[in-house]
């Protein structure tokens, strides 16, 4: 069971936005999924849902391509967007209950598992609360608790830690390195580098929407003699010399 993109592109009006891009989520291990605003991460994202087609290639999942029953494979997927979409005038519990029986969890298991993660995630006071006056962090825990209801296979994370807390930001943590360790194949996309590299062994970075970078941190610390994620992050995908810019702008706005 593994996630593997083969010579994946999608162009918008003829422009690629990810272009030519293969790798591989293997269950076990958290991969991390890296690279600069507009590197195609998100859009490359969205296609492994579901949610737009590729251009061109092949996503396949548990050796079978997505494409041939894409319902089957999204009773497999667990997905937490960048963006949180919510039916913001339901209330937490009744927005986690339609994703119950949306995802076709047996009535009584999927009541357990909300009234489960509701208390351990400290939203259970607020259950009868309509979302749209959540906060942030509180919706981004709704979101991730509609992504694990049905105990997903793959689990695919845009940005997770947008909006919580520093508690809840270590619980997440946690809970990731659970679920891989349980054998969860888990993708994980985050501008959070530290985070990424307490938690990720092998890392995949996009650059303008190719491939950059697809081995282990320690391989590519080893190959690049850079010490951190940081560093091997700013050598392969950032362009500008961040130092200087920052300079540039504090001489700026004190001139």
């Amino acid at each position: 069971m593994k996630l593997e993109l083969r010579n994946v592109t999608k162009r918008f009006l003829g422009i690629p936005a990810v272009d030519n891009v293969s790798f591989e989520a293997r269950p076990g291990e958290i991969t991390g999924y890296l690279g600069p605003n507009g590197s195609g991460k998100s859009t490359t994202m969205k296609m492994i849902t579901g949610l737009i087609e590729p251009s061109d290639g092949e996503i396949l999942f548990d050796g079978q391509a997505i494409r041939r029953d894409l319902l089957a494979f999204k009773r497999r997927l667990g997905y937490v967007p960048e963006e949180p979409y919510l039916y913001s005038h339901l209330s937490g519990l009744e927005y986690l209950v339609m994703v119950g029986q949306l995802r076709d969890v047996e009535t009584e298991t999927a009541t357990a598992r909300i009234e489960g993660l509701l208390r351990l995630l400290g939203l259970h006071s607020d259950r009868h609360v309509p979302m749209s006056s959540y906060s942030k962090g509180m919706r981004q825990k709704i979101l991730l608790s509609a992504a694990l209801l049905h105990n997903p296979d793959l689990i695919l994370l845009d940005e997770p830690f947008s909006g919580l807390d520093v508690a809840t930001s270590l619980v997440l943590r946690s809970l990731i390195e659970e679920l891989a360790a349980r054998g969860k194949v888990v993708l994980f996309s985050s501008h959070e580098l530290d985070t990424v590299e307490r938690v990720s062994k092998h890392v995949v970075i996009l650059h303008k929407g190719k491939l950059v970078a697809d081995d282990s941190i320690e391989s590519l610390r080893s190959l690049m003699s850079l010490p951190t994620l940081e560093g091997i992050f700013r050598q392969l995908a950032v362009e500008q010399d961040t130092t200087q810019v920052a300079a540039d702008i504090a001489n700026l706005i004190q001139a």
